[in-house]
């Protein structure tokens, strides 16, 4: 199947971030796509529709009855050798969580999208990223993207990394729910040549569910053997930091994109005293509270995290080393954990232990169901992560920002 370069390429389109990583479906000729309503993901099932019925599309498209046969379906399409697309939002996500779980250890490389929303009860169709970070520790690899462009690319280079042979994991697309899957913003469109060349068709070799080919998926094995398999899929997750670099840099050369890391983004941060990291959209207000700030001679600067699994190490290990402390957002929680942070900063404190020196820190919950992280909420911030810069410490590790009284 081939685009028409008058339609969807080699042009700037302004498009939502849904509409983004559906155009992706047609230009990496994806084969299988399942869908199931469910706000805000279901904005790539509108787009894919509209795709299919303008002839620019052509795949089998199937509307499942529930999310957990969605991701079924495409479960076992991409084992008969088919690229594939599907995804969900919130509890939706959750529904399916049985075939997400055994997807990772039958090592297909699902690629889904989660319109990051509030978990039901009480519910919200905004942002929170907790949705797709119940997966983080089965063996999905998990990008976030702040941009419709960056959706684009992302769509291209999670076929790309969990088609790889040397992979073969599924991995999620995070796109914070309105704030991306609704708003619009320019894209520069790779060509469809362009594509091509990045994204090699899915072949699973011998590893191919068919007829001809005698093998077993999806085994259960006795207690002796599990624990070998879980090493299998846990060298795989290993294996994907190289992947992904190279697939980074052949993406650079190819699209003449430039980004210099692919697992993280540092904004002003060259001769920061403070930072704050965070994930996916906060990207916009943190960036003009930066600028604003240095406006009035604070240095301040930005980290954002783009790959939270493989989780980026060594990169922050380098990069936030070196500030005299760090404020880390989070847009999710987890409830009980270890001063009582949110899954970000608990990860990123974990990253640090070994570091010298290990710069003091600070975690924020800020943004939960959709709520605006605001400049204002961004100055907050960096302020009491000044405070910790000047004490050394945090009197209180974890804070809530922009909650009502």
């Amino acid at each position: 199947m081939t685009i028409s370069t008058t339609d969807i390429r080699e042009k700037e389109q302004l498009i939502s971030g849904s509409e983004a990583i559906a155009i992706a479906c047609a230009m990496a000729d994806v084969d299988v796509i399942t869908a199931y309503p469910i706000r805000p993901y279901d904005t790539v099932m509108q787009f894919v529709s509209k795709l299919i019925a303008d002839g620019t599309l052509s795949c089998e498209y199937i509307i499942a009855e529930s999310e957990h046969s969605q991701f079924e379906i495409v479960k076992h399409a991409s084992a008969v050798g088919a690229r594939v697309f599907t995804g969900s939002s919130g509890v939706g996500w959750f529904y399916a969580f049985e075939a997400l779980a055994v997807t990772c250890g039958l090592r297909l490389p699902m690629v889904a999208m989660v319109g990051n929303r509030a978990l039901d009860d009480p519910g919200a169709f905004g942002t929170e990223h907790n949705d797709a970070l119940a997966v983080r520790d089965l063996g999905w690899m998990l990008r976030w993207v702040d941009t419709a462009e960056e959706a684009m690319d992302a769509a291209f280079m999670a076929w790309r990394v969990a088609e790889d042979p040397r992979i073969y994991l599924p991995c999620a697309i995070s796109t914070d729910g309105a704030f991306l899957t609704h708003s619009q913003q320019i894209v520069q469109m790779p060509s469809q040549e362009q594509v091509d060349e990045f994204l090699p068709p899915y072949d699973r070799g011998d590893f191919v569910l068919h007829p001809d080919n005698p093998i077993t998926i999806a085994p259960q094995v006795n207690e002796d053997w599990l624990i070998e398999i879980r090493r299998q899929t846990d060298a795989a997750m290993r294996r994907a930091r190289d992947v992904i670099i190279e697939a980074q840099d052949d993406m650079n050369r190819i699209f003449n994109r430039e980004e210099e890391d692919p697992f993280i983004e540092e904004y002003m941060t060259e001769d920061a005293d403070v930072v704050l990291v965070g994930m996916g959209t906060l990207s916009l207000p943190l960036k003009v509270t930066v600028r604003r700030l240095r406006e009035q001679g604070k240095k301040v600067g930005f980290v954002r995290v783009k790959w939270f699994r493989p989780f980026p190490a060594p990169e922050l290990q380098v990069a936030l080393s070196k500030f005299k402390a760090i404020g880390i957002i989070d847009r999710d929680y987890s409830l009980g954990a270890p001063q009582n942070g949110g899954v970000l900063y608990t990860e990123i404190r974990s990253a640090l232990y070994d570091v010298t020196p290990r710069p003091p820190m600070i975690g924020f919950i800020c943004g939960l169901g959709g709520r605006e992280v605001t400049v204002d909420s961004s100055t907050e911030m960096f302020d009491k992560t000044f405070e910790v810069a000047e004490t050394g410490h945090a009197e209180e590790p974890l804070l809530w920002i922009g909650v009502r009284s």
